[in-house]
């Protein structure tokens, strides 16, 4: 989506940065949410984790991107995810009660501001949409189309997926184990709509996947895993 100069300004207004290695949280879910932060650099994963190691992934946050934002303007408020780092990452600390008062005296920010998390709330209800009406195969094949919209690279045999994703990652994001997704990767590169190059995963054939769950074309900004 396309910000303004206004509120990346807004967004600049940072109070520190802050390094994080790869593997530490930056946030808990149930944590006391007074805290934006904007993604610098590196990759971070947000999701659902309980306490016997189970993981629902419900998008990778890249720089550029803000995470924390649901909490704005809710008293209490507590955080409704949790962020892990998946890469070494720089992240930006906005202070929450900071941005809210310059969104309080700026409508035409405030806005803007709005648009852009009702943009992210649909991304966010696409996914769960996709996951409880097409089940597990479905959910590992709209997690593939919108891999290819947010890291796909064109190539003459089909798109690349520009990002490393063990298959256990791919699972987290399909509500399933492992073993599943194995099964189903392994079926789609029998089929030769999937391939692999370096570790990497290649969509030979992406018509397929779209007409196997009724692809609504949804706008590229929606079918994204951000």
């Amino acid at each position: 989506m396309y910000i303004s100069k206004d509120l990346k300004e807004l967004l600049a207004s940072v109070d520190h940065v802050t390094k994080i290695k790869k593997n530490r949280f930056l946030f808990h879910e149930g944590g006391i949410a007074d805290k934006l932060f904007i993604i610098k650099s590196g990759r971070i994963q947000i999701g659902k984790f309980t306490s016997d190691g189970r993981e629902l992934s419900i998008s990778i946050c890249r720089e550029g991107d803000m995470t924390g934002e649901l909490t704005l303007f809710q008293a209490d408020a507590k955080y409704l995810f949790s962020a892990k780092i998946i890469e070494d990452a720089e992240v930006a600390i906005i202070k929450k009660d900071h941005l809210e008062r310059e969104l309080m005296h700026n409508s035409p920010l405030a806005f803007e501001f709005m648009r852009w998390m009702s943009e992210h709330l649909q991304r966010t209800q696409t996914k769960f949409r996709d996951l409880v009406l097409h089940g597990k195969k479905g959910a590992l094949y709209s997690t593939l189309i919108r891999l290819t919209n947010s890291y796909g690279i064109k190539r003459e045999d089909g798109i690349l997926i520009d990002i490393v994703l063990t298959n256990q990652e791919l699972a987290n994001f399909c509500a399933t184990s492992r073993e599943s997704v194995n099964r189903m990767l392994n079926d789609l590169k029998k089929k030769g709509i999937l391939s692999m190059d370096r570790n990497k995963i290649v969509v030979n054939e992406l018509p397929f996947l779209k007409d196997e769950i009724n692809c609504d074309n949804c706008p590229i900004y929606l079918c994204r895993i951000e």
